[in-house]
């Protein structure tokens, strides 16, 4: 399999956007943020469709879009005094039916949205694993440096705001971070699908360990490796790469969840080798 050049750019892009997804869906799980991935991830179906009618390429176009979405939604939530759920689903249908009437407009066939709606991780370029991996150093900077700030809103917001850290700043800028990578991870597993890489990690971790250190480790493993053998599956199995990685995710949650030290039959098993 790596012996063909398409296979070695999946696997390296394929790998990039495992970490950033795995390091980022720490935050989105804790902080609850699922659904907001998912609002963004199908609103940039809209920034896709705004590229394909104005002649530009289409993932400049979503990341765009998604960014000024992502911010929508912070600044409804927060200035418009709505329930961020309310304002995930406002813009979210707002984002869809407009990519709906652009895609009419510009007379785009179907085959030209499916790989963005299914994802094309087959299709890239070494110059979109560059382009990923500066996006993804990009957002791991920003995690990084704010990582502390990062975790004292993520557990008890109302104190930090007390405590006068720049929650706003820091809020807007894991939204943006999240838009951006939403949008880098579109080739692969689709719009559709990309909200996975986004939740499943992260879930899968905070089963796994008591301490946000093993969370994320455990969701950097696991969403590497779900990567890696769903990229193997889809290429043996000939199905679809970004469907085959998010059922190989999902299998890892059930085993998380199984294996989780939180039941009461695991404690037992411990307390038996003990």
């Amino acid at each position: 399999m790596l012996a063909y050049g398409f296979a070695q750019r999946a696997l390296a892009g394929g790998v990039i956007i495992a970490l950033l997804c795995s390091l980022i869906s720490f935050f989105v799980v804790v902080r609850r943020l699922a659904f907001v991935g998912m609002g963004v991830s199908h609103a940039a179906f809209g920034g896709v469709a705004a590229g394909l009618a104005a002649g530009i390429d289409p993932m400049l176009a979503a990341g765009g879009f998604c960014t000024a979405i992502a911010l929508g939604i912070g600044w409804f939530s927060r200035k418009g005094r709505i329930h961020e759920d309310t304002a995930i689903g406002i813009l979210f249908a707002a984002a869809m039916a407009l990519g709906v009437v652009l895609v009419r407009m510009a007379g785009a066939y179907n085959l030209d949205l499916m790989g963005y709606l299914f994802g094309s991780i087959l299709a890239l370029s070494w110059t979109d694993v560059v382009v990923i991996a500066a996006v993804a150093v990009s957002a791991a900077a920003f995690i990084i440096l704010f990582f502390k700030e990062l975790l004292f809103i993520a557990f008890d917001e109302e104190t930090a705001t007390a405590s006068g850290l720049a929650v706003r700043f820091v809020y807007y800028g894991l939204l943006v971070t999240m838009a951006l990578t939403i949008v880098v991870s579109i080739k692969l597993a689709g719009i559709i699908l990309v909200s996975a890489l986004l939740v499943i990690p992260g879930a899968s971790g905070l089963q796994l360990s008591r301490n946000y250190r093993g969370v994320l480790l455990a969701a950097l493993v696991i969403g590497v490796v779900s990567v890696v053998l769903g990229l193997y599956l889809s290429y043996a199995f000939d199905v679809a790469s970004g469907a085959a990685m998010v059922l190989v995710l999902f299998a890892f949650f059930l085993a998380s969840m199984v294996l989780s030290p939180r039941r009461s039959y695991m404690r037992r098993l411990r307390g038996k080798a003990g």
